[in-house]
């Protein structure tokens, strides 16, 4: 791994590139713009890595604007880099070959929600924040929070999950069906309101974390879930990490029906109480909740206590009412921005990986260490109900040194993950910074990947350069 992920060195479509400009300048006036730093801002946001900007950005209003502008793009051999909200962290965004940023924030209407059959059709730029405001009247919500306000459609592309997964599920646990453009222009429904079906391939599953290399999403059917009768929740802190993860270990295989556990590591909670002022026990801790009835939630919370009792738990303090509790998670969510506080002067890598929940201890304690015997700065934090853990490592880009010890951490990382049976990234995606170690974990899976892409995509126009490097071969 580098600083510069897998960027390919590509040549440029100048001549298509300037043609197609001109023709969705000319249909679409100032929803086509070419300003530096709109495109900065659309090829970069939290990104790592290098800026690799687009030649313009494109705002659609339609499932037909988006047809035609990659019917034109088709046409001309241009690439296009759907954005939703900019939250990604790998890459997903940068625009290797330049080409068209088709930013789908405009298209943010709620179509339908069909509350009798908990399910809803929203267009990609909702986001899941405007969408639980919307369906707040009606005892539903929708349940994956990765954090970041995100779209739904570039959740649904990255796959996202986040601090619910452990209860509910990641994005392809909630999403039905999707409408999809594919790379000729040619609009395609890959399912139906159905809860289940065995009718031909599952072109839904296959467009979910396709990470806009396929095709660009642009309604999606979710699943949505009942508002808890009760949610409770607490704070456990402990001696070590270890002792945190053995009590997530045993409390999953218990059967707890755990909705959100997450672990800070103590550096995550020093920068936690600085950023958002408050006294949380600084040693390794879990935040914890638990949705359900009134009986059951005190039942799971009950077992769940005594478990942490048999790991070394210094404390456990309840976080019963909702205003506290609400603080607590919005501390957590803001746990990337805390972090880069500890350094104000270096540049923050975050980067995720996911194991299985028996190899967690071993993972997070020997990542751990590393950091400790490397000298780095590295914050750790996890939804580590599922295996899942990011690192936030801290980097000083005027630093060689720095950035060699860095790098090789990270590869060192996602490597330990992979031979523990995990993957190099739960809930990130792959973008540019993590292709190099699909190889690893896919094997001959990869060619499988890039003979699906060539098939859908032959001309390598929708998000070049990202999952499988088609240029590279």
């Amino acid at each position: 791994m580098s600083l510069t992920g897998m960027q390919l060195e590509v040549t440029r479509n100048a001549e298509g590139i300037d043609k197609a400009i001109a023709t969705l300048t000319e249909r679409f006036g100032d929803r086509c713009q070419t300003s530096l730093s709109l495109r900065e801002q659309h090829g970069h946001t939290t990104s790592w890595l290098p800026n690799q900007p687009p030649d313009a950005v494109v705002f659609a209003r339609s499932t037909e604007e988006v047809s035609d502008i990659v019917k034109l793009c088709a046409e001309l051999r241009v690439p296009i880099i759907p954005f939703g909200s900019g939250s990604s962290l790998e890459g997903h965004l940068n625009a290797p070959n330049g080409g068209i940023s088709l930013d789908l924030s405009q298209m943010n209407e709620v179509v339908a929600v069909h509350a009798e059959d908990l399910d809803c059709v929203v267009q990609p730029g909702v986001t899941r924040k405007q969408l639980n405001a919307y369906l707040r009247d009606t005892g539903l919500f929708f349940p994956i929070d990765p954090g970041a306000d995100a779209t739904i459609g570039g959740m649904t592309a990255t796959r996202a999950s986040g601090t619910n997964a452990v209860l509910y599920g990641t994005m392809k646990d909630m999403v039905l069906a999707l409408t999809v453009v594919m790379p000729d222009g040619t609009i395609v429904k890959t399912g139906s309101r159905a809860k289940k079906s065995s009718a031909g391939y599952d072109l839904t599953r296959l467009m979910v974390g396709s990470e806009g290399t396929l095709g660009v999403i642009t309604e999606i059917t979710l699943k949505l879930k009942g508002i808890p009768e009760a949610i409770s929740g607490g704070i456990a802190s402990f001696d070590s990490i270890a002792d945190c993860c053995n009590t997530v270990i045993e409390a999953v295989q218990y059967g707890i029906p755990i909705a959100r556990i997450e672990l800070l590591d103590t550096l995550t909670v020093k920068s936690v109480n600085a950023y958002s002022k408050l006294d949380l026990p600084e040693s390794p801790l879990l935040l914890v909740e638990f949705h359900g009835s009134e009986a059951g939630v005190r039942e799971q919370a009950e077992r769940f206590g005594e478990i942490a009792a048999e790991n070394s738990l210094k404390k456990f303090e309840w976080a019963t009412d909702p205003e506290e509790r609400n603080k607590l998670w919005a501390a957590r969510h803001d746990a990337y921005w805390a972090g880069l506080g500890l350094a104000p002067d270096r540049t923050g890598l975050s980067t995720d990986v996911c194991v299985p929940i028996s190899r967690l201890a071993d993972c997070v304690t020997t990542t751990h260490n590393d950091i400790e015997e490397n000298g780095l700065i590295g914050p750790i934090v996890g939804h580590v109900g599922d295996g899942n853990f990011h690192v936030l490592l801290l980097t000083d880009l005027n630093d060689p040194e720095d950035i060699a010890k860095s790098e090789a951490f990270v590869e060192r990382l996602n490597y330990r993950a992979i031979e523990m049976g995990g993957t190099c990234t739960g809930e990130h995606g792959v973008g540019q910074g993590k292709m190099k170690y699909l190889p690893k974990e896919h094997g001959a899976g990869v060619a499988v990947m890039a003979a699906v892409k060539r098939s859908l995509d032959p001309l390598n126009i929708m998000n070049p350069g990202k999952i499988v490097a088609l240029d590279a071969e």
